[in-house]
């Protein structure tokens, strides 16, 4: 036995040949001058056995599946690629394009191949009347060829629709004029980019006695008549707007500021 060993009743640790000292027995040591080494410790601490998995191969492996591998589709290749161009439509969002190519999926191939003759039926034989603007298959359209309608007056509407819901009425007999947009800066749409070149050359011929502005009561709309009024009345055509104000069948303490300012404005003697 070591002397201090000796000295302190200690026998040597049987691992390293060397007492422990007091504090570090009692867990209380300041010291670490008779810390185990380690060339000590590699006598008693030996690395645990470690299998051998081919952890090189599976790691390459790994890496290469994960490289490989792709994120999975919600649907086949075909169907999605048609509820994306049925989402292009407007006011179809994500769930009724999916109803719409579910649909489609479930009906027969006769009724697709009918769906895809009318669309490229539409597209190859629709085109613009050069008198007015509107959609037709013949040139002049039905409204412009027909001798019974009034052709002193015109109509002018934003979109080929809003001829038909003028049309529903049965009360106007005149003829239209389509802009196919209106007044929108912040969208880029000028007077250059709306269809007023033809509506021009129908008022200097000198048969329009009175144009109707008949375009949407809002921002856009309304600018688009102011300027159209500007631009017409020096030609010394009647141009007139379409009454705005309380819809018919409501009542007036669900109208708001804005709606009984254009309904008193459109007043009218009894």
């Amino acid at each position: 036995m070591w002397p201090r060993a000796q000295a302190l009743g200690k026998s040597p640790h049987p691992a390293f040949g060397a007492p422990l000292p007091r504090g570090r027995e009692r867990g209380r040591g300041r010291g670490s001058a008779h810390l185990p080494t380690a060339h000590a410790v590699g006598h008693i601490i030996s690395p645990a056995p470690r299998a051998d998995f081919g952890n090189e191969l599976l790691t390459q492996d790994t890496s290469v599946n994960l490289r490989a591998a792709k994120p999975m589709k919600d649907y086949a290749e075909p169907l999605a690629r048609l509820i994306d161009e049925l989402k292009r439509l407007p006011g179809i969002g994500q769930k009724s394009a999916q109803r719409i190519a579910f649909h489609l999926e479930r009906s027969s191939r006769e009724d697709a191949e009918r769906l895809a003759v009318a669309i490229l039926d539409a597209k190859d034989k629709i085109r613009l009347c050069s008198v007015c603007n509107n959609l037709t298959e013949l040139d002049p359209c039905e409204f412009c060829a027909d001798s019974r309608r009034d052709g002193e007056v015109i109509c002018v509407v934003e979109t080929p629709y809003n001829v038909i819901g003028v049309e529903k009425t049965r009360e106007f007999r005149g003829q239209y004029h389509v802009l196919h947009g209106a007044l929108s800066p912040l969208q880029g749409i000028g007077p250059d980019q709306l269809k007023l070149k033809n509506l021009l050359e129908r008022l200097r011929g000198g048969k329009v006695k009175e144009l109707i502005i008949a375009t949407s009561p809002t921002v856009e709309g309304e600018a688009t008549a102011v300027y159209l009024s500007k631009l017409i009345k020096p030609l010394g055509v009647k141009v007139s707007r379409i009454a705005m104000g309380i819809p018919v069948g409501s009542e007036l303490e669900y109208a708001d500021e804005v709606t009984m300012v254009k309904a008193l404005e459109g007043r009218r003697e009894m």
